[in-house]
Formats: structure tokens, C-alpha cells, sequence
């Protein structure tokens, strides 16, 4: 830009300014810009109260953030895209910007050209301003300015001490309110100590995640910080949080890969220990939740304990140590959730299987499975403890503080079971482990003077020959170094092979029927630069992959950014920063690089690593990243510092050499892993070995070398990010320790330098980081406009889109084909553009509410009708039902009550005819007493004198028995009445009351009958009693002259008649008296239950079944009594007989008498 200004242009656009604020442009020596042929410096703010300016600023900030932030409206037009992140791109956060903030105002613009308000001296040494001082030990230190003169300055240290220094020793420092900004970009003054103080001042407060511009810093805590889990996902997905986190670095990639259609990675970088591969896995976390739904996603989470379990180790600087790079390439459909995912293995460290240092441990899963597997897994792989392992004891460690191994064998074994590994491929796999462990007991013995050695028949090689070797017996004749090469190389292809069989089954599981749509995102987990006191080919290789990593960071950050300004034609600085293509030319220059020399040195016959050492100083000593070294050894320049390689096994490992005979041993076992094993390792196979091992015969090279194949997958993961868009994550280990709360500055620092954090965060203040074409910029923002300018071409529209918003001219650039902003300058537009939309939206929810709503009633009255309709054909069906329902209840009942009253009723019959036998059988034996009497009393009759039958007598008979007749007339009365009643309670029982009245009416006509007999007797009695009178008067004499004899025979039988009559006559006397009796009873009973039924007297009892069984009792002693009268009847007319013989013989005694006078 040719045009530059003294005043910050965040603070062009505000109308006044307190006077006390000035812009010392000598402050900051490290920022300079190159405007055209003048150097200009970039100015800071100064404040005379440092906090009180700062919060106006940040007030100012959070004026144009409220104003910017209004509503989210993801669009595929979003200016957010691209290759640079802008403001917009990432989280907002509470303080962004807050210098570098543009207000939406009308604002005034200043002069061009360099200006200052006045000098700051005075002010710096009334105010004591703070500033950095680096002591002798290279550590910063904060100290307070008392006094400048010239070029000297008097400083106070914290801990009092004063002292004088120049002026060219202090850095200036950010005023407090700067302190803990959770963006570096936010920071005054951009120097090294004010970011180690910035991040150190978060770290204290568990704030480990600082943006770099589109970078996030994250430090590593060693210890358990509350920023992760549920509650914080749901939170970075709605917006609620907008602080620095791998979930918004995560968040912005899939609203991006959304948006864009473009596929996003995120790179995550940093070196061993700094916390790469946890930082991983929280983004995974993160991915599966937004885009979970699936399934899928636990598979993905699960890959996490199995990888680490396989390819991470302890080591001095990380106990979990990530010994090889990934990339998870994560799926995603349509409809933005997750389809499948592919994983990536890069250089894995087969060296740590068979050689650990002090101090370190192997792979995890050689301990965990020493330690989890059952017992019958440890029976049938003969496992014993770690200690008992060559392999793992070599190198005196066993164990990780605050880690259970066996807790870890399971959770990997459920994890293998997740991912659709079965169980007897699992302990194939456990098996090929045991293999490896016992592979490295087996020991050897001379045998001969040529040093030929043969194994030792040990526990070692029985169990190695039990796990993996077949039936096949090959001998070779070694030396001991040469048995010992071969037995760890076929310990290391084993393990080699079987990590890359559990990749591909992982992806088998992860891809399988997973239907992608071309979408993905990216994770790259990858060693970080390394530099130890020895340093092999293990790291020279994972340097240079460092190398290549940085170049992209570079080539998207600084080169391609700068080139694309050029290209557009802005006016443009170019800000300088470190390249580092020379280091990479160092390494992959033809015929003279490093790899290419090291595959030449590789095919000779004769080459060692000594040789290799030679060639390289030969070739490379005249180029700037190479230094010769003593020996065997050379340095090379990387961009993160010089490392010190010792060539020492450089050959051997690149070879990775592997006996035919071995692959051959593989292919004749009975498992199926190694003859899988055996064919990958004859597939990679080309040529005989011209090598050293030739010579024994049985050895191939593989098809490529190590560092060949390591180049090619490199060059294949860097196209594959160059055609993503990036997001990086930096981890930093603040010490070497591993102790939580610990910062060390120089380590700290040295690690921002080889992250290059400095340079990312000074070309994004200086840059344009927001872009966007001249067409899509005008299709965005061009309704925003007040006239109708749809006929005009796109560049004319999106400069009237400018101009109406007032943006300075310093806050862009129109190029060709592009326009260029600032950071945060877009901002105004897009707040316009959503409260627009807002509105816009507004207005349609509101008519398309109206249509629904009107919608909605007219269904509603519809579905009211048919419900009526529906609810009434299905109520009439229901009542139908039930009434036929209610119907067959009512017959059932009556049915049921029928029954269950006629059971009833024979009951009843059954008892009264009990009680009838008893009465009757009591009444019969009474009677039977009274005949007895009657008959005693005739068989005395001779002995009684005859005794004349009075009329007095007879007339109190018949008076009895016109009495019991009296009575039964009016107890068949009182009967009738009491029957009328009973009808009138006893409707239902009327056919048992029509029986009853027919039984009394057959009873009445036998009282009747009886009435009869007795009126008949009592007449017969009344004529003979007269007759006998009579006789006995007019033949008064003729008895006188009647024998005295025949006269006592005739006083016999008359006295004996009248003993029987008077008999008679009391028996007649005791039935009318019971008649009586028995009639007043019955009357009571029944006039009582009548009374109780119609309710007028209360009783506990049941009146209707007391008058049935009242009647019962009637109809009983009714019977009983027409019988007695019967036998009553029948002794009477006895009794006449018996007179009748007596008339008999006083006709006879009369004739012989008047014989006897006639004669």
C-alpha cells in the first residue's frame, strides 16, 4: 500500500479522541513495513492511563461485535471462504480485535504521510511504562521504566532491584489490559516475550487454547482441565462459547466443508509430547458428535485405544508417544452426517519392537497383553510377565505412572470387537505378539570355527515354533551377528505386517457400506520435530517430514497468500519470513540429495554406513542446510534448528532386508497372519539383494527402499492436503518434565520459532485476510444497495457496495478479479446483510404463518366434521353392542336367578317335609295315646255302671263345634285377606301364591268335610239321646219288672257307651282347641311379616322367605289335622256301632219280654 498513516486506521473512523492517547511509532522495532521505496513503522497505541484506554478500545470492540454479530446465516456465497481465514471464519471472541476493530460510522479520514501526536518521553517516565528486559540466563523479564536519558533507561526488576541499561536491550510491553487476550493478533506490541507472557499468563488460569491468526496454539497441561465434554460441545455447536478450542477450530471445518463443498483438514503439528495425539481425538469427539447419528461414529472413536495401543510407546519425553503419523479421513453424506472414514499409517518405528533405550518402553500392547489376557489365553500363548522378555527388559522400565495396562487390554479388546474383528482373529493377533516376544528369547550357540551358530532348543524357540512356525524345516548356516540381524528383522516385519493388516481391517469396517458423497475432513496426526543427543534414521525421516509439513504451512500461509496479491495486482509489501525450499532441495535434489544418495549407497554391495558419511560430505558440504560432522555423522539445518544425524545403521534400515527363508517359514505356518504376511512380503520384492546378506543367499530387497517409500506416501499425503482447505493446530510442550503448572520460556519459544507463530501472526495483521470475488462479492451484498444497479457489471456494483458503507480505503484493495479486506472490515456488510435477511425473513414467517394458520383451520373444521361423523357411526356401534350385550346379561341372569331360586325352593320343599314327618310322626304318636285310652276305656265298660248321656252334654258338644266352625269361617277369612296382601307384596311369586290358593281351597272343602262329619255326629248323638229319653220314660215300669240280671247286663253296656262318648267328646274338644290355636298363630305370624315387608315394623330377617316358609308350616298342619279329623270321624262312627248293638239288644230283651207277657 503506497498510501500510509500515522493513526491506526481501527481509530480513524472515531470522531474524538481523549487527549492523553498518542502513537509512538519507535516502539515496535520488529514491525516494518515496506510501502513503495519508504520503510514506514507500524504505530502502537500509548495510553496515559493504560487501562482505561484499554477498556474504550475494548468498549469500541464490543460495540462493532454486538453490531456484527446478529445472526448466523450459513450461505454458500459466504465471504468466509477461500484461502486465507478471516474474522469471520473462526469463533468470534469477546475481545477480538479490539485494535484492529472498524466501526460502521461515517468516519473522518487522516492525512497521508507519517504522523505523530507528541513525544512519549516525558509520559514513559512519569508513567513508568513497562517493558521487557531478556536476563543472562535468556529468560524475559517485566520491568518498569523509572527514567530514559538519551539512550539509556533506569529500570526497576520485580524483585527491586534497579538498574541502568540501553535503550536497545528493552522491548516494549502491552499494557495490562492486554493481558491473557485469547488472540495474539489482539497484542500492541508483536514480540517474542509478550507472546511467551500472554501464553504462560493463560496457561496459569487453565486457558490453554490462544489463536495465532488462523492458527490456535494449543499448550499442553499434563493434567485433567474442565473444557471438554457434552455440556462444551453443544455449546461451541450453538455459538454460546466463541473461546479458542479444538471444537471451534473443528466447528468452522465441517461449517466450511457445508458451505464450501470443499473438502477441509486439520493439520496438527507439534513435537513429541506437545499433546498431538489427545488434541486429535478431541476433534474426533467433536466430529462424532455434530455428525453422529449413524453409528459410525463410535467405530471411528474406537479406532483411537487400538492405534494407540499398537503405535504408541513411552519414551524420556512423552509416555504415550505417538511412533508413527495417521491421517483419518472422515466421511461425510448428503445430510452432513458421517459415512465412513479411511485411515492413513505413515513410517512406522519398527526399531522400538526389538531396541528400546533406558528409560523407555515398547509398543503398549506387548505390556497390556502381558498383564489383561485371561488365563486361558495365557495358557495357550505360554505368556509369562514382562520381565521374563528379552524384547521389553532390556530397556528397565515396566510401567506408566496412573496407567493400568490390564484396564487397557480390555478397553482394546472391546474396541477390536467394535470395529467387527472377530475373536479368533483377535487371538491370531495376540498369538503373532506372543510370537514377537518370543522371538526375542531365543538365543544361539557356536557351533563351529567359522562362528556359525545354531538356536538354542529353549522355552523360547519351542514356543515361537509352536506359534508360527509349520511343518517345514530350513537350515541356514549364520554367524551370530547375522542370526541375530535375522531373527529381529523377522521380529520386526511380523510386528510391521500386523500393523498394517489391523489398518486395513479397521478400514474394511469403517467403509463398508458407507456411501460417500466426497465430503470429508481430514485429521493428520504426525510426529513433530525431533532432536535427541542421537539422532538415527527414524528421525531423519520424521524430520523431513516436519520439513514438508512446514512448506505447506508456508506455501497456504505466506507464499501462496503473497503470491495471490501479485497476482491480483493490489498494491501489496511483501513481507518477508523464512523459507525453507533450501532444505527440502537438501533433501530431495536429483541426483545429488540426501534421500537420492542414500538409495544409491543402499545398492552397492559394498556400502556402509561410513561410506554413505563420506559421500554426503563429498557431494553436499558446499550447501548452506549441510554441515560436516566427525565420523559418521553430519548436520543439517532445518527450519526449527540444526540436528546432528550418526549415520549408524542408515543402510540397514533403509534396506529392510528380509531372508526368503524367513518369508518362506512365514508362508508354511498353519495360521493364516503369516502366510498373509508372508505374500505382502514377496509382493514388495523385485530383485535379488546385491548387498552384503547376498552373499548368504536367501535374502530380497524390498521393491522400494524405506526412505523411497516414505518420500512417495509424503509426496501422496501433501497433494491430498494441497487440495483441502487447512486448519492448523500448533501443540506446545511447555516443559520437559511433563509437570502440570511449569513453563519453561526457552523451550516454549523455541518451539514458537520452529511453528513459525511469529510470522503467521505478522502477515495476517499486515495481510487481507477476507476475499472475495468481484461476482460473488456484488451477488451478496448487491440488494444491499439503495438504486437499482442490476445492469451494471460486477466490479462497478461491488464499488458502490464501498462507497455506500463508508469503508476506508485503507481497509481494501480492489484487484483483477478480486477484492481484498482487512480483518474485520467485512464485518459491516455481513451485519447488514443478515439484519436484512432477517428482516426479509421476518416478514415471510409472518404471511406464511397467516397462510397456515387459515390452512390450519379450514383442515381443522374439515377433521372436526369427519371426527363428528367418524366418533358417531362409532358410538352408535358401541351402543348396539352393548345393548346386545346388556340383553344376553338379562337373559343369563334370569336364567341364573331361575335356577338358583328353583334350587332354593327345593330346599325349602325338602326341609318343611323334614319338619312335617316330625310333626306329623309327634301328632300320630298323640292320637295313637287318645285311641288307647278309648279302647282301655271300652274294655271296662263292664265294669262301669251305665250312665245316661245328659243333654246338657250334647248341647256343650254342639256348641264346641259350632264354635270351631265359627272359628275356621273366620280364620278362612283372615286367610283370604292375608293372601290378598301376600299377592299384593309378591307379585313375582304369584304362580307359587295361585298354588297355595288352590291348596287352601282342597283344605277348606275338607274342613268343610270334617264340618260335615261333625255336624252328623253331633245330630246322630242328639237323636239317639232323645230316643233314649224317651224310651227310657214310657217303658219306666217294664224296667221294674225286668229281670234284675238282664238289668245289670243293660246298666254295663249303657255305662260303657257313655264312658266312649265322653271320650269322644274330649278328643272333639281338644281339636276344636287346637284349631283355635293354631288358627291365632298363623294370623299373627302373617299379619306380622306382611307389617315388616311393607316396612312399617324393622326385622333382620327375610319376609318372603318366612311367609313361604309360613305356609309350608300352614299346608303341614293342615294336612296333619285333616288327618286327625279323618281318625276322629272314624272312632265316632265306632262309637255308633257300638250303639246300635246295644239298641240291638234292648230290641231283643224288648221282644222276649213281650213274649213273656204275651205268653
Amino acid at each position: 500500500m503506497s498510501q500510509t498513516t500515522g493513526v491506526p486506521p481501527a481509530f480513524q473512523s472515531i470522531k474524538s479522541l481523549p487527549p492523553e492517547f498518542k502513537f509512538d511509532s519507535n516502539r515496535n522495532t520488529g514491525l516494518v513495513e515496506k510501502h513503495g521505496n519508504a520503510k514506514v513503522r507500524s504505530t502502537d497505541l500509548i495510553g496515559s492511563n493504560g487501562r482505561k484506554n484499554g477498556a474504550i478500545v475494548g468498549e469500541v470492540s464490543k460495540e462493532v461485535h454486538n453490531r456484527a454479530g446478529g445472526m448466523d446465516v450459513s450461505d454458500e456465497e459466504s465471504p468466509y471462504g477461500g484461502n486465507g481465514e478471516s474474522f469471520e471464519d473462526r469463533p468470534s471472541y469477546p475481545n477480538e480485535d479490539s485494535v484492529s476493530a472498524s466501526l460502521p460510522q461515517p468516519s473522518i479520514s487522516t492525512p497521508s504521510g507519517e504522523s505523530r501526536w507528541s513525544d512519549t518521553t516525558p509520559y514513559a517516565s512519569k508513567k513508568k511504562l513497562q517493558s521487557w528486559l531478556q536476563l543472562s540466563n535468556g529468560d524475559w523479564e517485566l520491568v518498569k521504566i523509572i527514567s530514559t536519558s538519551g539512550t539509556e533507561s533506569v529500570i526497576s526488576l520485580p524483585d527491586g532491584k534497579v538498574l541502568k541499561v540501553k535503550d536497545e536491550d528493552l522491548v516494549p510491553a502491552n499494557p495490562d489490559i492486554l493481558d491473557g487476550v485469547d488472540d495474539l493478533m489482539q497484542l500492541s506490541y508483536l514480540n517474542e516475550p509478550s507472546v511467551l507472557y500472554n501464553l504462560q499468563h493463560r496457561y496459569n488460569q487453565n486457558m490453554i487454547y490462544t489463536k495465532a491468526g488462523p492458527v490456535l496454539v494449543a499448550v499442553n497441561p499434563f493434567k485433567k482441565v474442565p473444557l471438554y465434554g457434552t455440556n462444551y460441545i453443544e455449546a461451541y455447536k450453538r455459538k454460546a462459547i466463541e473461546s479458542p478450542h479444538v471444537y471451534a477450530i473443528t466447528d468452522s471445518a465441517i461449517r466450511e466443508m457445508i458451505r464450501d463443498e470443499v473438502n477441509q483438514s486439520i493439520i496438527i503439528s507439534g513435537e513429541s509430547g506437545a499433546g498431538k495425539t489427545e488434541t486429535a481425538k478431541i476433534a474426533m469427539q467433536y466430529l462424532a458428535a455434530l455428525g453422529g447419528g449413524s453409528g459410525i461414529e463410535h467405530e471411528i472413536l474406537k479406532t483411537n485405544p487400538i492405534l494407540e495401543a499398537f503405535g504408541n510407546g513411552k519414551t524420556l519425553r512423552n509416555d504415550n508417544s505417538s511412533r508413527f503419523g495417521k491421517l483419518i479421513e472422515i466421511h461425510f453424506s448428503e445430510t452432513g452426517k458421517i459415512s465412513g472414514a479411511n485411515i492413513q499409517t505413515f513410517l512406522l518405528e519398527k526399531s522400538r519392537v526389538v531396541q528400546c533405550n533406558e528409560g523407555e518402553r515398547s509398543y503398549h500392547i506387548f505390556y497390556q497383553l502381558c498383564a489383561g489376557a485371561p488365563s486361558s489365553l495365557r495358557e495357550k500363548l505360554n505368556l509369562r510377565s514382562v520381565e521374563d522378555y528379552k524384547y521389553l527388559r532390556q530397556s528397565n522400565c515396566y510401567s506408566i505412572n496412573d496407567v493400568d495396562d490390564a484396564e487397557e487390554f480390555r478397553i482394546v479388546t472391546d474396541a477390536l470387537d467394535v470395529v467387527h474383528i472377530s475373536k479368533e482373529d483377535q487371538e491370531n493377533v495376540f498369538a503373532m505378539l506372543a510370537a514377537v516376544l518370543w522371538l526375542g528369547n531365543i538365543s544361539f550357540t557356536v557351533i563351529d570355527n567359522e562362528n556359525h551358530v545354531q538356536a538354542v532348543e529353549d522355552e523360547g524357540l519351542f514356543s515361537t515354533a509352536k506359534l508360527i512356525v509349520g511343518k517345514d524345516t530350513i537350515v541356514q548356516k549364520l554367524t551370530l551377528s547375522q542370526a541375530s540381524d535375522a531373527r529381529d528383522a523377522l521380529a520386526k516385519s511380523i510386528y510391521s505386517c500386523l500393523f498394517d493388516w489391523l489398518v486395513e481391517q479397521i478400514n474394511k469396517s469403517l467403509a463398508v457400506g458407507k456411501r460417500q458423497t466426497g465430503r470429508s475432513i481430514s485429521i493428520l496426526d504426525i510426529y513433530g520435530f525431533e532432536s535427541f543427543n542421537r539422532n538415527s534414521f527414524e528421525q531423519f525421516c520424521i524430520n523431513y517430514a516436519n520439513e514438508r509439513l512446514q512448506q505447506h504451512f508456508n506455501r497456504h500461509l505466506f507464499k501462496l497468500e503473497q503470491e495471490e496479491y501479485i497476482q491480483d495486482g493490489i498494491d501489496w509489501a511483501k513481507v518477508e519470513f523464512e523459507d525453507n525450499q533450501d532444505c527440502l532441495n537438501l533433501f530431495e535434489k536429483k541426483p545429488l540429495g540426501l534421500l537420492s544418495l542414500l538409495d544409491e549407497e543402499s545398492t552397492f554391495p559394498n556400502g556402509t554406513d561410513l561410506t554413505f558419511a563420506n559421500k554426503l560430505k563429498q557431494h553436499l558440504n558446499s550447501n548452506s542446510c549441510f554441515k560436516e560432522e566427525r565420523e559418521k555423522a553430519f548436520t543439517v539445518r532445518h527450519y526449527a534448528g540444526e540436528v546432528t544425524y550418526d549415520t549408524t545403521a542408515f543402510l540397514e534400515k533403509n534396506r529392510d532386508l528380509m531372508h526368503v527363508d524367513s518369508i518362506q517359514l512365514l508362508s508354511s505356518s498353519k495360521c493364516h497372519l503369516p502366510q498373509i504376511f508372508a505374500s505382502y512380503m514377496l509382493s514388495q520384492s523385485e530383485k535379488p539383494v546385491v548387498g552384503p546378506l547376498h552373499k548368504l543367499g536367501g535374502a530380497d530387497s524390498q521393491k522400494l527402499s524405506v526412505a523411497t517409500k516414505f518420500k512417495g506416501q509424503l509426496f501422496q499425503l501433501m497433494q491430498r492436503l494441497e487440495s483441502t482447505t487447512p486448519h492448523f493446530i500448533r501443540c506446545i510442550k511447555p516443559n520437559n518434565l511433563q509437570s502440570p503448572g511449569s513453563y519453561e520460556q526457552g523451550l516454549v519459544l523455541q518451539q514458537l520459532r520452529c511453528c513459525g507463530v511469529l510470522e503467521v501472526v505478522r502477515i495476517s495483521r499486515s495481510g487481507f485476510p477476507t476475499r472475495m470475488s468481484h461476482q460473488k462479492f456484488a451477488k451478496r451484498y448487491g440488494f444491499l444497495l439503495l438504486e437499482n444497479v442490476a445492469s451494471q457489471d460486477p466490479l462497478s456494483v461491488s464499488v458502490a457496495i464501498l462507497h455506500q458503507f463508508n469503508i476506508l480505503p485503507e481497509m481494501y484493495q480492489v484487484g483483477y478479479t478480486k477484492l481484498f479486506f482487512r480483518t474485520g472490515q467485512i464485518g459491516v456488510l455481513e451485519d447488514t446483510r443478515n439484519r436484512t435477511l432477517h428482516g426479509i425473513l421476518r416478514v415471510q414467517s409472518c404471511f406464511r404463518g397467516y397462510q397456515a394458520r387459515c390452512h390450519c383451520k379450514e383442515l381443522w373444521r374439515g377433521i372436526t366434521t369427519l371426527q363428528s361423523f367418524i366418533r358417531g357411526e362409532k358410538s352408535r356401534k358401541e351402543f348396539a353392542t352393548l345393548l346386545q350385550r346388556h340383553r344376553a346379561a338379562v337373559i343369563i341372569q334370569k336364567h341364573v336367578k331361575t335356577v338358583y331360586q328353583s334350587k332354593r325352593m327345593k330346599d325349602t320343599i325338602d326341609s318343611a317335609v323334614v319338619i312335617q314327618s316330625f310333626i306329623r310322626g309327634w301328632l300320630v304318636r298323640r292320637c295313637s295315646g287318645d285311641i288307647g285310652f278309648l279302647k282301655s276305656g271300652g274294655m271296662k265298660t263292664n265294669e262301669s255302671d251305665e250312665v245316661l248321656v245328659k243333654a246338657s252334654f250334647l248341647a256343650e258338644l254342639q256348641r264346641r263345634v259350632l264354635k270351631a266352625e265359627a272359628g275356621l269361617r273366620e280364620k278362612d277369612e283372615e286367610n283370604d285377606i292375608l293372601h290378598q296382601r301376600l299377592q299384593q307384596y309378591e307379585s313375582r311369586w304369584s304362580e307359587y301364591e295361585l298354588k297355595m290358593k288352590s291348596m287352601e281351597e282342597v283344605w277348606q272343602k275338607q274342613m268343610r268335610s270334617l264340618q260335615s262329619s261333625l255336624s252328623i255326629a253331633k245330630k246322630s248323638l242328639a237323636m239317639d239321646d232323645s230316643e233314649r229319653n224317651s224310651d227310657a220314660s214310657v217303658n219306666a215300669s217294664d224296667d221294674k219288672e225286668y229281670s234284675w240280671d238282664m238289668g245289670n247286663n243293660h246298666r254295663r253296656q249303657e255305662s260303657s257307651g257313655t264312658r266312649s262318648m265322653s271320650a269322644g267328646l274330649s278328643v272333639i274338644s281338644r281339636l276344636a282347641e287346637e284349631f283355635e290355636q293354631r288358627s291365632q298363630v298363623f294370623g299373627d305370624d302373617a299379619k306380622f311379616l306382611v307389617e315388616v315387608k311393607s316396612g312399617q315394623i324393622e326385622a333382620s330377617l327375610n319376609p318372603d322367605r318366612e311367609l313361604r316358609r309360613l305356609k309350608q308350616m300352614f299346608e303341614g298342619w293342615k294336612k296333619d289335622y285333616a288327618a286327625r279329623l279323618r281318625e276322629t270321624k272314624v272312632i265316632l262312627n265306632k262309637l255308633g256301632s257300638e250303639d246300635g248293638s246295644i239298641e240291638k239288644a234292648k230290641k231283643k230283651w224288648w221282644g222276649r219280654r213281650n213274649s213273656t207277657r204275651m205268653s
